[in-house]
């Protein structure tokens, strides 16, 4: 693993019974498919993901970052679940069971992930919950999944040919010399590392200014925030709720009052905490609700790659105004702000940094930072673009992608924004002790999006009776 990769790791096992998987719901028309075609179809993709496979084991001592291996006692049905809801099947039931499915951790013992197939969904639908430890993915590669598992056409496509077999399992020894080998090349690796920056003095230059930048913004954002509610001790236990909108209406808002597509949705989520926070009898002021957007750094073309490849932006959401405008004119600034500074470069360059230092000293602070408790980030909100045309599995087509976003240390809240053929979705968790009201989170959220549309709306006649003039 990455550095990046082992932090989720280790930042589980700092917070006892707390789950960092990653997840997501994925609704289709029906009738939902028997088990054994539905097994058929996962068996006849598991080659495309080789770390289906493999679980984590940890080298002894902390000599080096915990290593892929073969699962050879791999079985495939311990990790396809079936379940149904309650009727009527509505949201607020398919909500329920999605806290309760990632209220539990992965085990540890077997590869880190899981799939329920969910029955008795209103009209005549079933879902698909895919369940995944974030050590294995980030957003975008985790999102790639459905682009491997599922079909692009109704036709079922073949099953891919298997010829798996589970290598030796390493034992602590061989593990052990493996990372010390590997700590013995380290000095090199970083002699190369050095030499091949040498060789563009003008890029090393450039991007030396962009990291000392990022990294004293960052430093400068980590400043505690206004005390509230939505800070403090989490439970392990979840709760979940959700929203929806069209990228259709978040596209008219972005042409009318400006701003890209991540402005207006996180003006939006803004509303959403301004209105979770006046329904507690809160004041939202300007330093309430610091959020971490993560970043992606990946390459394009390697999205199949199944690891983390993030940085991050820490805004603040401007929760304190209460027109609609003024809001998505101060997220646009303050995101503005954060890009201006470099803060996702500081972070890329960190995480850089620490796949050329010894494991042992990487892995140190993010133990001790998952200790303490940390009062600057109120909440995660993050953005990731799905696929533009249908997917379908054993001929059925996949109508809707809801997102699942973990929530540690003191963020009692999360959302995630997930697009998919022109809907857009906020899956939204809450800690169960802590935020009972989740749904009020994601009404706000549609609140927000209903006052941007009107001022959209609103800002185009008002352009239209202008230019009659």
């Amino acid at each position: 693993m990455s550095p990046l990769d082992a932090a989720f790791l280790q930042a589980e096992d700092e917070e006892p019974g707390v789950s960092l998987a990653i997840a997501s719901i994925a609704v289709f028309e029906g009738p939902p498919p028997a088990s054994a075609d539905f097994e058929a179809m996962i068996a006849g993709r598991l080659p495309l993901v080789p770390r289906y496979r493999q679980k984590a084991r940890e080298v002894p001592l902390d000599l080096g970052p915990p290593v892929w291996v073969d699962d050879r006692d791999f079985d495939l049905g311990y990790h396809l679940r079936r379940t149904a809801l309650p009727s009527p099947g509505g949201d607020e039931e398919l909500a329920t069971l999605m806290g309760r499915i990632m209220s539990t951790r992965l085990d540890r013992d077997r590869p880190l992930w899981e799939y329920w197939l969910v029955e008795g969904l209103a009209e005549d639908r079933w879902a698909l919950i895919s369940k995944v430890h974030h050590c294995m993915v980030d957003g975008v590669s985790g999102t790639d999944l459905y682009r491997v598992v599922l079909d692009e056409t109704p036709e079922p496509g073949a099953a891919v040919a298997d010829d798996w077999h589970p290598g030796a399992a390493p034992s602590p020894l061989r593990l052990a010399a493996a990372a010390a080998l590997d700590a013995a090349r380290l000095p090199l690796r970083q002699a190369r590392a050095v030499t091949g920056a040498l060789r563009r003095p003008t890029t090393l230059l450039r991007q030396t200014v962009a990291a000392a930048q990022g990294v004293t913004a960052l430093a400068g954002a980590l400043r505690p925030a206004a005390a509230s509610s939505l800070s403090g001790r989490l439970s392990a236990h979840r709760r979940f709720a959700f929203a929806r909108t069209s990228a259709a209406d978040v596209g008219a808002v972005r042409h009318a009052l400006g701003g890209t597509f991540n402005d207006v949705v996180l003006a939006a989520v803004t509303a959403g905490f301004r209105h979770l926070l006046l329904s507690r009898g809160e004041l939202p002021t300007e330093h309430t609700v610091r959020t971490l957007v993560p970043v992606s750094v990946r390459a394009p073309g390697t999205e199949s790659i199944r690891d983390n490849q993030v940085s991050m932006l820490l805004p603040e959401l401007p929760v304190h105004l209460a027109d609609p405008v003024e809001r998505l004119v101060a997220v646009r600034q303050h995101l503005d702000r954060a890009k201006a500074e470099h803060e996702a470069d500081a972070g890329a360059v960190l995480v850089q940094l620490a796949r050329q230092e010894p494991f042992l000293a990487a892995a140190l602070p993010v133990r001790w930072a998952a200790r303490l408790p940390q009062r600057s980030v109120v909440t995660v909100t993050t953005n990731v673009p799905g696929p533009r045309t249908p997917l379908y599995a054993l001929g059925r087509r996949l109508l809707e992608i809801i997102p699942y976003v973990p929530i540690g240390s003191t963020m009692r809240t999360g959302v995630a924004i997930f697009s998919y053929c022109g809907q857009v979705t906020f899956g939204v968790t809450g800690d169960r002790d802590a935020a009972a009201d989740v749904w009020a989170l994601a009404q706000g959220i549609e609140a927000g999006l209903g006052e941007l549309r009107a001022a959209a709306g609103a800002a185009v006649g008002t352009h239209r009776r202008d230019g009659a003039r």
